[in-house]
C-alpha cells in the first residue's frame, strides 16, 4: 500500500475580503476561535508542513494564537491572485525539500470536516488530483449577457468544487510552472487543462466558503 512520507498542505489566506467588509480571516467563530486558526487546526493532525500565503496582519494573529504549533507552520507572501499565492506556497515547500502530496484549501473554509481531509489523502493513492466538491442540488440554467435563459442543464452531472484539492506534488508544481502567466480560479482546473485526470471526490455541504457574515453561523 502506498504511504507518505510528507504531507504538505496550502492554506491560501491572501484575499482582501471585499464583500465581507473587513478581514474575514480574523473573525470569531462560536467555537472562540478565528477563521483562520480553526482552519490551519483542521490540517495539523494530517500535514508535516502547512504554509500559509498571508499578510502581515494574519501572519502576526497566527504567531500569536496558535505558537505552539509553529514547528509545522511556515508563511509565503501572498501573490496578486489565487494562483499567484498557491504557487509561492509550492515554491517555499519545494525550497524546504519538497513533499509527497500537497492539500490545497481555503483559509476562509473553517468548517471542513476531517473525514473530508483523510479521504483525499486515501484518494491520493490511486490519483494524481483529487477534487473535493458535492453535486448541484438545484436546477441549473444557462444565461446569455442579457439574462435570457438558453438552456437547462442537467444538475447530476454538475460538480460543485470545494476545497481541498489534493495532488501528487510534482504534478501541480509542474503545472503551475507551466501556466504560471495564465488565470485560473482553481487548481485542479490547471490538471484539466494539460489534460491530466483529476477525480471527483464528494463533500459536504457543511463545508462552505466564508464570503459573507452570515456564513461565519
Amino acid at each position: 500500500m502506498t504511504t507518505f512520507n510528507k504531507i504538505c498542505a496550502i492554506v491560501t489566506a491572501g484575499g482582501v475580503s471585499n464583500r465581507f467588509g473587513s478581514n474575514k480571516l480574523l473573525e470569531t467563530l462560536s467555537n472562540g476561535k478565528s477563521v483562520i486558526c480553526t482552519t490551519i487546526e483542521k490540517f495539523l493532525p494530517f500535514c508535516d508542513e502547512i504554509i500559509i500565503p498571508c499578510h502581515s496582519d494574519v501572519k502576526e494573529h497566527i504567531e500569536n494564537v496558535i505558537p505552539y504549533f509553529l514547528d509545522k507552520i511556515k508563511f509565503a507572501q501572498f501573490g496578486k491572485t489565487r494562483q499567484e499565492s498557491v504557487f509561492r506556497g509550492l515554491l517555499e515547500c519545494e525550497n524546504n525539500g519538497g513533499a509527497d502530496i500537497v492539500l490545497i484549501h481555503d483559509g476562509a473554509r473553517p468548517f471542513i470536516e476531517p473525514d473530508t481531509i483523510q479521504q483525499t489523502i486515501e484518494k491520493l493513492k490511486e490519483h494524481k488530483g483529487v477534487c473535493v466538491g458535492i453535486y448541484a442540488t438545484d436546477t441549473i440554467k444557462i444565461t446569455d449577457n442579457n439574462g435570457k435563459i438558453i438552456k437547462t442543464i442537467d444538475r447530476n452531472t454538475v460538480f460543485q468544487a470545494q476545497t481541498p484539492q489534493g495532488f501528487d506534488f510534482n504534478t501541480i508544481l509542474n503545472a503551475h510552472k507551466k501556466l504560471k502567466n495564465e488565470s485560473f480560479t482553481d487548481d485542479s482546473s490547471m490538471l484539466e487543462h494539460l489534460e491530466i485526470e483529476v477525480y471527483a471526490l464528494l463533500g459536504t455541504q457543511s463545508n462552505k466558503k466564508i464570503t459573507f457574515r452570515e456564513d461565519l453561523n
